[in-house]
């Protein structure tokens, strides 16, 4: 579809929600397909027009598919991502409100075209509010509640019902979680020619990492927002407990295990928390779930973040490489600390092996 006909069908959307005459502001991009614009009304109301064309990815992983079929169909359907579609933003969005929590209303949707007006929670984004001068302690506590109340909620159903329709809500397993870590192999040498990694190393990597995913896909047990951190949190402070943290991008919802948005948000790649504070949160969290093994949860915690960090050096490594957005470079070296300190853990001892064998100190640096 050209610029001229997405840009026809905006404005008739827009107009069908009683829009047209709304100014019309467009966000910053980030590293996904979508586009926002902030929508101000003649009475000063402000909403938010997200765009995702439906056909800009490749297609989201049908339940059903194998392994083999998820990997002949694209990345999307690998890692079970939703391709961005608007109708899971819509389905988790409904789950997340009937839970208690902050999500945006959505008072108009158009799913077969990729196309929604939500609710506008503001720019008080967890990271400009801190770099503002707010304290940070309260608003990771409240995020942590948040979580805690999201994990306690039990099992989320298979399938979640929104206003765009249904959506499947996929389990983080095996090979999403593989997937994601192979990104590390397949990406970093395309930027950094100091590694290489033939078959032989790679077949390692895989067997190293075997047992950390092999927990994570069994602990798979609550929602994931997935890209849990204080860039998509937005407080809301004119709410109560929990509610006052507001939710976006998560239409990539998975059921995962319910470490992984919790080293989302305390080993941030954008910014800096620090081990105190990372130490504070957690004892919030068990203090929130007493019932939990905190021993045998904080196992898993550190095997997950440290896959985590792999991914996403693979992911940034392929944003410079592939896409040609430097920025990301700059992210690089917190990632590679959080991944250092996780490799210290025991149950990491082969996967620190296997980087010890390839990929030089002064590459993880």
């Amino acid at each position: 579809m050209s610029v001229s006909d997405r840009e026809t069908l905006r404005l008739d959307f827009l107009k069908a929600a009683g829009l047209a005459e709304a100014a019309r502001a467009p966000l910053p991009g980030d590293a996904s397909t979508r586009r926002y614009e902030r929508l101000t009304t003649a009475d000063g109301e402000t909403l938010m027009l997200m765009d995702q064309a439906p056909a800009a990815e490749s297609p989201p992983a049908d339940p059903a598919w194998t392994p083999e079929q998820r990997h002949a169909a694209g990345w999307n359907a690998v890692a079970r991502l939703s391709a961005g579609r608007i109708e899971a933003f819509a389905a988790v969005a409904a789950h997340l409100k009937s839970l208690g929590l902050s999500a945006p209303e959505i008072p108009a949707l158009d799913a077969p075209n990729g196309l929604a007006v939500l609710e506008d929670f503001g720019d008080a984004l967890f990271a400009r509010v801190i770099e503002d001068g707010a304290e940070e302690t309260p608003l990771y506590l409240t995020a942590i509640e948040a979580l805690a109340a999201l994990h306690e909620a039990g099992t989320p159903p298979e399938v979640l019902t929104g206003p765009g329709g249904d959506w499947p809500l996929l389990t983080y397993d095996e090979t999403a979680l593989q997937g994601g870590a192979d990104l590390f192999v397949d990406w970093l040498p395309r930027l950094d020619a100091r590694v290489a990694f033939d078959a032989a190393a790679v077949a390692e990597w895989r067997e190293a990492w075997a047992p950390i995913v092999a927990s994570g896909a069994a602990g798979a047990s609550v929602m994931a927002h997935r890209d849990y951190h204080a860039e998509n949190l937005i407080w809301l402070p004119e709410r109560e407990g929990a509610a006052r943290v507001g939710m976006i991008d998560f239409q990539d919802a998975v059921r995962a295990h319910p470490s992984w948005d919790l080293h989302s948000l305390l080993q941030d790649a954008r910014r800096d928390v620090s081990p105190a504070l990372e130490a504070e949160a957690l004892d919030r969290y068990f203090a929130l779930r007493p019932q939990v093994d905190r021993a045998a949860f904080m196992a898993d915690y550190a095997g997950l973040a440290a896959l985590n960090e792999a991914r996403i050096i693979g992911i940034f490594a392929r944003l410079i490489a592939r896409d040609g957005k430097p920025r990301y470079r700059q992210f690089l070296p917190r990632m590679w600390r959080h991944l250092n300190a996780n490799l210290d853990q025991p149950a990491l001892a082969p996967v620190a092996r296997w980087f010890d064998r390839h990929v030089p100190v002064e590459v993880r640096a």
